[in-house]
């Protein structure tokens, strides 16, 4: 196990600096090794595990800004891993890294909570590239303000990655909670599936449309089995969809 410490840097005559922390989970130790000297020649503090039960200690010790995840690990499933730090540490940003470029893998590991999912073999600078732009996401949602959404009897939790309707948690998949999310951040705004396909995943992997109506139609069934007098998506023909909470009622909900 290689392991590096989380610590404040100083350049000279400058006050202290807080580098980026990064935790690798990998079982490759040398492949791990390569990725600690390219983080660390990035700028970023970098520390590896080789399997789960290392990674858990250091994450009860302290969080990262993002874990590069492996899917296939000595005594855990990188998936199962994927789905437990989800929820228990939200703010994290998670880029899992497997050996299997399946189209389903990808789209298995966005489903539980991954952010991002690279196949290897990968480009080092892709890599860079893709960690940058998470842990630049990262930073303006953890930085979002308020870190609720109320519309009526729904709450959408940035914070804990939750959606709340009449009290009670909805349970949705890592890809339906991004959907909500990207609708609900414009109400009434029209989002075309391209749009909403960038906010799922950042990858070169785009699903095709009709996945997207597919995703988009399992969102609407979870949320009229909650609320069966509420809409809270329109399909506008040719162009998208848009986030339009009402009642069926005469009384509409109130987006605030």
């Amino acid at each position: 196990m290689v392991l590096h410490n989380f610590t404040p840097t100083r350049a000279k005559g400058q006050r202290f600096v807080t580098k980026t922390p990064v935790l690798i989970v990998d079982d490759d130790l040398e492949l791990s090794s390569m990725l600690v000297r390219l983080l660390e020649a990035e700028g970023w503090s970098v520390r590896s595990a080789a399997n789960g039960a290392q990674a858990e200690q250091m994450l009860s010790l302290e969080l990262p800004t993002v874990i590069l995840l492996d899917v296939m690990l000595p005594d855990a499933s990188g998936m199962d891993l994927c789905r437990r730090w989800r929820s228990a540490y939200p703010s994290v940003g998670l880029l899992m890294l497997t050996a299997r470029g399946d189209p389903i893998d990808r789209v298995l590991g966005l489903e539980l909570g991954a952010d991002d999912y690279l196949a290897k073999p990968f480009e080092k600078r892709e890599l860079v590239a893709r960690l940058r732009a998470l842990i630049r996401r990262q930073r303006q949602s953890n930085q979002m303000v308020p870190t609720e959404w109320t519309f009526g009897p729904m709450v959408i939790d940035l914070f804990r990655r939750e959606v709340r309707l009449g009290g009670d948690v909805l349970e949705l998949t890592g890809i339906e909670f991004k959907l909500l999310v990207e609708l609900a951040r414009t109400p009434g705004q029209v989002l075309s599936r391209q749009q909403l396909s960038d906010a799922v995943q950042s990858t070169a992997y785009r699903p095709l449309d009709r996945t997207v109506d597919v995703q988009v139609g399992r969102l609407r069934r979870r949320l009229a089995r909650v609320t069966p007098g509420c809409e809270w998506i329109d399909t506008v023909r040719g162009e998208g969809y848009a986030f339009v909470p009402r009642a069926s009622n005469p009384s509409p909900l109130d987006g605030r």
